[in-house]
């Protein structure tokens, strides 16, 4: 195979959960430029089809779904919405997350089981109704997003912390039984990046500048940044990659 098409996508159809905004939307236009259909997902319908749209854009087919992953049945009406559409999954990529921040002494348990159960159970569900399916196919591609968090503890975020380290578990967990099934499971772990979810640290400008002074780049990173990994983990060129969880932080994890 010639190099460059290794990382082709064409004709693959994809569903990216929290696509709407930030490392999703980012992601899910880079699929489609390498040529994947791309399910388009959000907690609620603002901005869908704007990307839905871009996702055409690049000659290739789209469909948005609107579902709380928080809400029992979401991930099945996600599949269901995906197969419908395009009649196949043959990548994944749960993105979808949220953030509670509060001192460990005062954090609900509201708060700890809605990190817990977009970031988790859902996950989970996704990846096992998804599985499924690829395991029936002869083959896929799940990328779990992770975070620089299911390496180190972060601070006043324990659900999340908790959470990301599950991720990366699951990932090597689900790895271990579909590798020799076709069906790669690899993790994302991205570090700061200017999203809606880390918007109250980098506007902040003493933690922003902690922040900096950690990371070798020098700069926060970006949206765009995430997505040639993401397509890189989708395409063949990954075949041989199980269970991995890797790092895209500007050098943090190496300071």
């Amino acid at each position: 195979m010639i190099a460059h098409m290794r990382f082709s996508l064409a004709g693959r159809n994809a569903l990216v959960t929290g696509s709407r905004t930030g490392l999703g939307k980012a992601m899910a236009l880079g699929l489609a430029e390498a040529g994947a259909n791309v399910m388009v997902h959000g907690s609620k319908p603002d901005g869908l089809e704007p990307v839905a749209d871009a996702v055409r854009g690049a000659g290739v087919k789209a469909g948005h779904v609107v579902a709380d992953l928080a809400e029992e049945g979401a991930p099945e009406r996600l599949i269901e919405a995906t197969l419908a559409e395009f009649g196949s999954i043959d990548i994944l990529i749960n993105n979808a997350g949220i953030v509670r921040r509060a001192p460990a002494v005062d954090y609900s348990m509201n708060d700890w089981r809605d990190v817990l159960g977009i970031h988790v159970d859902a996950v989970f569900r996704l990846s096992q109704l998804a599985g499924k399916h690829m395991i029936a196919r002869g083959g896929g591609k799940i990328i779990n997003i992770a975070s620089l968090l299911s390496f180190q503890g972060g601070i006043l975020v324990p659900a999340y912390a908790a959470a990301k380290g599950a991720v990366a578990q699951l990932t090597k967990a689900l790895a271990n039984e579909w590798a020799s099934r076709g069906v790669n499971v690899n993790a994302i772990a991205p570090g700061y990046f200017e999203t809606d979810l880390t918007a109250a640290l980098y506007k902040d400008p003493v933690r922003s500048r902690q922040i900096l002074e950690r990371i070798p780049a020098g700069r926060w990173g970006r949206p765009e940044d995430i997505a040639g990994l993401a397509v890189f983990l989708a395409s063949n060129a990954s075949d041989y990659m199980h269970g991995s969880i890797v790092a895209i932080d500007g050098g943090w994890l190496a300071r």
